[in-house]
């Protein structure tokens, strides 16, 4: 007897599994399931899946993709049943939708003869971690990286099985995934076998067994990200590969394991989620978690004039100093746009940062900083990562004894930042390998019979040591790191930092580090009058305050995802002119090679400015400040000897965007230099107070189009440096 619509939800004390088991219940199901697919129309007054059907037949395709939400706003009873029995309605489902399917394209069981229904946006999403035994035998939905996949195989889907006594053909039996079915005895000549597969009458379906990990952002600091095998049946297959991001919709499944049991002494399940349906995710997910305050206030804040600066500011607020590697990093942060003319050839737009210097001078702690506020970064070390650890590796299946392919650090930073430490310290071999994946951002494996080409579209910032520890000036760059020249120019950004002595700077320093430990000490509440009067002796370079970290990571979100900036006027012939003066400063002083790949790379640098203003198309202002930064990453490379005069060579383009105060205290700084030489030469000892004409600074300035010095005299640069102006005697002093 048919169940009546009305008592469908009554289980009569049964489960819920056993209840859709039963043939009335089953029938009902079918019933609705299939009315569903046949009148359900979108806000339009659309035939939803009329649609879905026509475009899956036209590209021979076997999955319905149906919306869980649509499904619970229709027929809520069926949605309350499908999480908890999901293998038996699931079923259901299929039978109905190839029935609909058959209904309107009759000779569609030529192509397939069967038709599977894809659950999709299913309300609640669980953490890898968080699945426990009361998921088990559930739909559940979940996401990550996919680490590892490998090669699709044909799995038994129905057997038959021919008796070698009889010949009686034995079946259809239908395959589970847990163990192997055999028949008992043959019901025609009752012997019990032999029994062997028939291979004509026997149906196969594709196997895939991927693993999923974590998303690096998601894992708590100190954990361990957890992974989990998930098995993809027929056209799913192929449907991701290593390095993406996916959001997995499946069955929580439980199989005996013979490996585990032998491990632990004593019976143990491994688990597995059978997958029902797969959606790679992208930066468009991310943005969707932004509220619309969020939204307002990043659209408010973008409006500032001083955006650029603020943001420069608040990368890393807690390192002193190190303007030009906080502004190399924001703009690798926010990146330039990836071009690919034709469909033919790519053209990366991320930006490759490399620091190197002294050791002490917080490059370790700038990576650390990076990792915090980007979306998706993969933090490694050159000693701990060799090629197969930063690319792509092949190894065998423990159980199975398959080959499967692995994915390493740069393909699990795909659209996202890979931060790698000691960078000077891998062998050889390690950095070739990485060559390829920098520049055109896949990575090539062909290894065990696996041949295939992963992406890598990540950034990549790197901190590398000099050779001998400390960085030599009289040497190029290339003489004091330990790494070669094609490698070197796949970094669009070099930033030197070198440890040098500076009594004032040191001790603004020391004021600085010191400071920074009493405000953020825990017993600091109950002395907040010490925390205070400390804080207007507390320097801060760009004199404005950072934004909170929170708030930077959902700017840049929003930046990289809505903003797309385009070169409509580039001044050519500035970029030209500046392009051929760098080729021949480089080719007369021996230093790292200027290429193509460098007019790229401001081109790259325009792009990001643009984009932290929040601005649709370049303009001039970013083409200076991305030909400025690219000329200081060159200029702090070359030797000490020659720094000097190519400073004065490019004086119009470094000076832009610089504040007249910053140029002003650069000048006066050199003047001191040269007096404490000269004292040091002819008294042999440094005096305390050392004495600068005020004339050699006005001379100085007027060379550079300044001619009024008196609100750097006023300003708070000029005080904090201790520096001091004798209206009377017209000199400049600095106390020491």
């Amino acid at each position: 007897m048919i169940e009546s619509i009305e008592n469908l939800e009554d289980l009569k004390g049964h489960s819920v599994r056993e209840w859709v088991s039963m043939s009335g219940p089953r029938l009902e199901i079918h019933h609705r399931f299939k009315n569903f697919l046949r009148t359900h129309v979108d806000s339009h007054g659309h035939n939803v899946f009329k649609e879905r059907i026509s475009d899956m037949c036209k590209e021979n395709r076997e999955s319905l993709v149906v919306n869980y939400e649509d499904l619970a706003a229709r027929e809520h009873v069926l949605a309350y049943f499908l999480p908890e029995a999901p293998a038996e309605l699931l079923q259901i489902f299929d039978e109905a939708a190839l029935e609909v399917v058959l209904a309107m394209y009759p000779k569609y069981d030529r192509i397939t003869s069967h038709i599977h229904v894809r659950i999709s946006h299913l309300p609640l999403v669980e953490e890898l971690r968080s699945l426990r035994q009361l998921h088990l035998n559930q739909l559940i939905r979940t996401s990550g990286v996919v680490t590892s996949c490998t090669g699709v195989l044909p799995q038994l889907s129905m057997v038959k099985y021919n008796c070698n006594k009889c010949s009686f053909v034995l079946g259809p039996f239908s395959q589970s995934q847990n163990q192997e079915v055999k028949p008992g005895s043959c019901p025609e000549c009752q012997s019990a076998g032999p029994f062997e597969v028939n291979m004509e009458e026997t149906i196969y379906q594709n196997y895939q067994r991927i693993r999923i990990q974590e998303s690096p952002g998601k894992v708590a600091a100190g954990r361990l990200p957890r992974s989990k095998d998930a098995i993809l049946l027929a056209d799913l297959v192929d449907s991701c590969k290593p390095g993406d991001e996916i959001e997995l919709t499946g069955i929580y499944h439980n199989n005996y394991d013979g490996s585990l049991n032998t491990a632990n002494g004593f019976p143990v399940f491994a688990t597995v989620i059978l997958a029902n349906h797969v959606a790679k995710k992208d930066n468009k997910v991310a943005v969707g978690e932004l509220t619309d305050e969020d939204v307002k206030m990043i659209t408010s804040l973008s409006k500032d004039q001083q955006i650029g600066e603020k943001i420069f500011a608040s990368i890393a607020p807690s390192i002193y100093g190190h303007e030009d590697i906080k502004r190399g990093l924001a703009l690798a942060l926010f990146g330039g746009e990836p071009k690919n003319p034709g469909g033919k050839h790519k053209v990366r737009g991320d930006i490759n940062v490399l620091l190197c210097g002294d050791p002490g001078t917080a490059k370790s702690q700038f990576l650390k900083y990076i990792e915090k506020v980007s979306s998706r970064a993969i933090f490694t070390t050159g000693q701990g990562a060799s090629a197969v650890g930063l690319t792509a590796y092949v190894q065998r299946h423990p159980v199975s004894r398959e080959w499967t392919l692995e994915a390493g650090a740069l393909v699990l930073a795909d659209r996202g930042v890979c931060l790698i430490d000691e960078f000077d310290k891998m062998n050889d071999q390690d950095r070739t390998s990485i060559h390829e994946a920098m520049e055109q951002q896949s990575i090539s494996i062909s290894k065990a019979g696996i041949v295939t080409s992963l992406q890598a579209r990540c950034t990549v910032i790197a901190a590398a040591n000099p050779i001998g520890g400390r960085y030599d000036p009289s040497l190029t760059f290339s003489e004091n790191v330990d790494l070669t020249e094609p490698i070197i120019s796949r970094f669009d950004i070099l930033c030197v930092v070198r440890d040098t002595v500076d009594p004032v700077q040191d001790e603004m320093l020391a004021r600085f580090v010191v400071g920074s430990h009493i405000r953020h000490h825990p017993n600091n509440k109950e002395e907040e009058g010490l925390g205070s009067a400390l804080e207007p002796t507390m320097p801060n370079t760009y004199g404005l305050e950072p934004l909170p970290q929170d708030v930077l990571k959902k700017y840049i979100t929003y930046a990289k995802e809505k903003v797309h900036p385009k070169l409509n006027q580039m001044d050519q012939d500035k970029v030209a002119k500046m392009y051929s003066d760098l080729r021949k400063e480089s080719m007369a002083t021996g230093s790292i090679p200027i290429t193509v790949r460098h007019i790229e790379s401001m081109i790259r640098m325009a792009e990001a400015h643009a984009r932290i203003h929040l601005r649709d198309y370049v303009i001039e202002d970013d083409v200076n400040m991305a030909i400025r930064v690219m000329l200081e990453s060159f200029i702090d490379t070359q030797k000490f000897s020659v720094m000097r005069s190519m400073r004065k060579t490019f004086a119009r383009y470094l000076s832009f965007r610089r504040d007249n105060n910053e140029l002003l205290l650069f000048i006066l700084k050199q003047l001191v230099a040269e007096q404490v030489t000269y004292q040091r030469n002819r008294f042999g000892a440094q005096q305390d107070t050392i004495e600068v004409p005020e004339k050699d600074l006005v001379d100085k300035a007027r060379q550079i189009n300044i001619h009024n010095l008196s609100a750097f005299y006023d300003s708070e640069l000029f005080r904090m440096n201790k520096f001091s102006h004798d209206l009377k005697q017209k000199i400049i002093l600095q106390q020491f």
